[in-house]
């Protein structure tokens, strides 16, 4: 298995990287990698490259950064919004919001939301490490905890709002229903116990929101996340 590391410093063809302990640890301690041993690198902007370990120890060392292996592969303009659920789950839909393409991840809270705060630093090495592991270059940014009426009050009318009403289960949704809307867009999760009558109006509301069913059955918060980036990516992703 070739390792895949992401670097949050600018990389280019022959210069030299100090890894932070963390990254020092988990190649010498986890991965019993020595000098002279090969992995890939990515930066998150600048694309893959490879790399030789010039010096490793158990708090620090050093990477030499050869050709690059891969261009960088940016997402299209999708943010992912869900209430956070259990520790878990949660921890499931930034993984699979990061491999499936979401360019940012923000996690809000609604009437429902079981969960009043998060660890934002700990989503975000999900993040990384979901990157890591399925190849991709771009590493989502994962946004703070905030109020859903907040983030719709401050909300930009040129991105348009993918919102799973699970009331509307069991009703027709084609893919076709937004096929032909181009701009940003985001998607709307809500949590377990639903969104609120209230939350549901505004929503409904507002000109930029796409309601949309999520086939017949009402499905579980981390179900609906991945079923809707999969609907939205083959409509308007690339995935086509």
């Amino acid at each position: 298995m070739t390792i895949r590391l992401f670097i949050d410093t600018p990389l280019s063809t022959g210069a030299t990287i100090e890894l932070r302990r963390e990254q020092a640890h988990y190649l010498s301690g986890v991965m019993r990698q020595s000098e002279g041993d090969s992995l890939l690198v990515f930066d998150g902007r600048s694309g893959e490259f490879a790399a030789v370990i010039e010096k490793i120890g158990k708090r620090s060392g050093q990477l030499a950064i050869g050709a690059q292996t891969a261009p960088q592969r940016d997402p299209p303009d999708l943010w992912l919004l869900f209430a956070p659920i259990k520790k878990a789950r949660t921890d499931f839909i930034v993984e699979k919001a990061t491999e499936m393409g979401a360019a940012r991840i923000c996690p809000v809270q609604t009437a429902f939301t079981n969960a009043d705060r998060i660890r934002r630093d700990r989503l975000q090495a999900h993040a990384v490490e979901a990157a890591e592991q399925c190849g991709g270059t771009f590493v989502p940014d994962v946004a703070e905890l905030a109020k859903l009426g907040i983030v719709l009050d401050g909300w930009d009318a040129s991105r348009r709002l993918m919102f799973c009403d699970e009331t509307l289960a069991g009703q027709e949704t084609t893919i076709e229903t937004f096929r032909d809307l181009g701009g940003p867009w985001a998607i709307l999760i809500g949590p377990e116990g639903g969104f609120s009558g209230d939350e549901r109006k505004r929503l409904h509301a507002m000109d930029v929101a796409v309601p949309v069913a999520l086939g017949p059955r009402i499905l579980r918060a981390d179900t609906a996340a991945v079923a809707a980036l999969t609907l939205w990516q083959i409509a308007l992703g690339d995935w086509q």
